[in-house]
């Protein structure tokens, strides 16, 4: 799949997000190995800490599915109508995609499908926590 696909498919998952607190509206797109996608969007909630970011909702959405092998995300995000800036996934997102990604699992982050950035999980989380670093 193009990076500009999942990108479309990414902007069109922001338009169901619930945002009322924030007015930010996430969508994401989550390539699997096997070539399925999943989507997500982020969804808020009176008690904060309750909201879910979109790239968690793929991921979850996925994972809960039996899928563990991921390829690519491709993300969007703002308070506008459409996205004016690159929307970075949070520290949270991020070491959610540590757990069930290598290093090099490339994340986009997108104000358009002509207009993206492309990074490798490692550049973004360069000194990750994992299941390495817990021993017995």
């Amino acid at each position: 799949m193009e990076n500009r696909e999942l990108i479309k498919l990414a902007l069109e998952a922001r338009k169901k997000a619930y945002s009322p607190y924030s007015g930010c509206k996430v969508g994401a797109a989550l390539l699997t190995a096997d070539g399925i996608v999943y989507t997500g969007c982020n969804i808020e909630n009176a008690s904060y800490g309750l909201t879910v970011c979109a790239e968690r909702t793929a991921f979850f959405k996925a994972l809960s599915d039996g899928h563990k092998d991921f390829e690519i995300i491709a993300v969007t995000g703002g308070r506008e109508e459409k996205p004016e800036t690159y929307f970075y996934p949070c520290g949270a997102c991020r070491q959610i995609m540590s757990e069930f990604c290598g290093a090099d699992f490339k994340i986009i982050t997108a104000v358009s499908e002509e207009d993206y950035t492309v990074n490798s999980l490692n550049e973004l989380l360069p000194f990750s926590f994992g299941r390495e670093d817990i021993t017995d």
